[in-house]
């Protein structure tokens, strides 16, 4: 006498579940290699960015020097609201929010999510303007904020009050601009150029110079007298 209905039906689907779970795990890799494919091919650092020293020097002498505008007019919003995806500045069009770009570059010890790769589940950053060791894990609060080396305020009075609000945009989103760091030192920063703010580690003055020039010359941004000078100090740290 053969198995009962039920028995069979049971039977059936034991062999069958392992073809199942393995099929699930197989769509699960599908889908994250998926995922990950337009988030690998955009790059997170732009070509030849930040410019060695030498090349920093030239492009600093290529500055307009004058002094800032239309501080008054300048608001946040000004620059977009959120971050945005939604530009062709460096790592625009990935798929991944502009803070989580971030984050996968700037921290050491990465770990991102499975099904999810824009997602940074943990990892440890070593804070360039302090020296700091700041641990980061997805959904706690965190000591780390992302800064835009020429603070918004500051790219605004140097010229960007005069752009379209899609290079403001751009401008906000482009991770060459940007970068993950200290957040009480990011708030003692604020909005200041060089010659009013330097980072406390001295160390990294010659890369922030370098970085710091580096967007004002993309941008066309102008430059004070005493921030130029400011520059030329900080680009004389650097070593042959």
């Amino acid at each position: 006498m053969g198995p009962s209905r039920p028995l069979a039906v049971l039977a059936v689907l034991a062999l069958a579940a392992p073809a199942a779970a393995g099929c699930h795990h197989e769509d699960v890799a599908t889908a994250r290699a998926s995922a990950a494919a337009p988030v690998a091919r955009v790059p997170l650092v732009g070509s030849g960015f930040p410019p060695d020293a030498a090349s920093a020097k030239a492009q600093l002498a290529g500055l307009k020097v004058e002094w800032g505008r239309n501080w008054e007019t300048y608001k946040r919003e000004n620059f977009g609201r959120y971050w945005s995806d939604e530009t062709d500045a460096v790592g625009g069009r990935n798929g991944c929010d502009t803070r989580d770009d971030v984050l996968r570059r700037d921290l050491d010890d990465l770990r991102e999510g499975d099904r999810n790769p824009c997602v940074v589940l943990s990892g440890t950053l070593h804070d360039p303007y302090t020296g700091k060791v700041l641990p980061y894990t997805y959904r706690r609060a965190s000591q780390i904020q992302t800064d835009h080396v020429v603070a918004l305020g500051a790219a605004w009075r140097g010229g960007a009050y005069a752009w379209t609000p899609q290079r403001r945009l751009e401008y906000a989103n482009d991770l060459d601009v940007l970068l993950a760091v200290d957040k009480q030192t990011n708030y003692d920063k604020g909005s200041r150029t060089a010659d009013k703010w330097r980072p406390p580690r001295r160390a990294y003055w010659c890369e922030y110079a370098r970085r710091y020039t580096g967007i004002k010359a993309r941008y066309g941004l102008s430059v004070t007298a005493p921030e130029k000078l400011a520059l030329q100090e900080m680009l004389a740290t650097c070593t042959p």
